[in-house]
């Protein structure tokens, strides 16, 4: 298997277009007998186990399991009688497109084969079904501006699928995985984190994450978080006239008394005052 960096290399260059998408629940007993893959598809598996067979070799699916299917694999796949698995799947085409040294090259999917292929085992699955599922409910609308966003999500699944194949490699690396779940929260500190997430991220039990990040960061998980919110705020209020409300929710807030509440703790000052005190004095050109 690539390494997470070759894989991203790799998925980099490539230009995917989505066919289809949608989930499935099967009905006990459901199989399907060999056939030759005609189309590039992945399938998450969320419920159930069964047993799908790529070129002879049998693999367990159940949840926390992804299968890439690509065109030429021979493939068998049945549910447990008791327990039909579910799943989201995602069919597509690619190219691949990318500018090297002021030229640009063109290769066609035979000539570059997909870098993901057969089964693979996640770390964090939640994440991932949660884009899946975004990706299903887009999948049912149209527009152009539709379309890009299935595209944005589709990169994301992507991303947040090489960081879990990383989150496994660095699994015996805890100082590495504190660091992971640091640079995810800088670039990632407007959404609804959590502490259980964090640390599943880190591979590790909440206990134990937290008392390493506050070892290494010298903050609480927690705390590190709300120190990235106020500081990104108090650019805002210096640098904006955006409205109060605007300003918590795009740092992580949907409530801007709470967000007032946090804000004041941190600082010392509510956001009206700092925003007062500190916006005259800031360059003006």
């Amino acid at each position: 298997m690539l390494t997470p960096g070759e894989l991203a290399a790799r998925l980099n260059r490539l230009i995917i277009s989505i066919l289809l998408v949608g989930h499935q629940k099967t009905a006990p007993g459901w199989q399907q007998t060999t056939r030759t893959i005609q189309y590039h598809s992945f399938w998450l598996i969320t419920k159930g186990k069964g047993t799908f067979t790529i070129n002879g070799t049998q693999h367990p699916a159940e949840p926390g399991k992804i299968f890439f299917f690509t065109p030429g694999m021979a493939v068998e796949r049945k549910t447990d009688p008791e327990h039909p698995i579910e799943y989201y799947f995602l069919r597509f085409h690619y190219t691949e497109t990318y500018e090297e040294k002021e030229q640009w090259i063109h290769r066609a999917a035979a000539e570059s084969p997909f870098p993901l292929e057969g089964m693979y085992t996640l770390h964090n699955p939640p994440q991932l079904i949660y884009l899946m599922e975004q990706l299903t409910l887009l999948w049912k609308r149209r527009g152009h501006m539709t379309a890009m966003r299935r595209k944005i999500l589709l990169h994301e699944f992507l991303l947040a699928l090489i960081s879990d194949f990383r989150v496994q490699k660095m699994a015996g690396d805890t100082t590495a995985a504190i660091e992971l779940t640091q640079d995810y929260m800088i670039g990632h500190f407007q959404e609804p984190l959590t502490l259980e997430g964090l640390a599943a991220m880190a591979g590790l039990s909440v206990s134990h994450y937290s008392r390493l990040f506050k070892k290494y960061i010298g903050y609480s998980p927690i705390d590190y978080l709300t120190h990235l919110r106020v500081d990104r705020a108090k650019e805002l209020l210096v640098m904006s006239d955006y409205r109060l409300k605007s300003i918590a929710t795009s740092v992580g807030y949907n409530d801007e008394f709470y967000f007032s509440r946090i804000f004041k703790k941190v600082t010392g000052m509510s956001p009206r005052d700092y925003a007062k005190r500190h916006r005259y004095a800031a360059p003006s050109g």
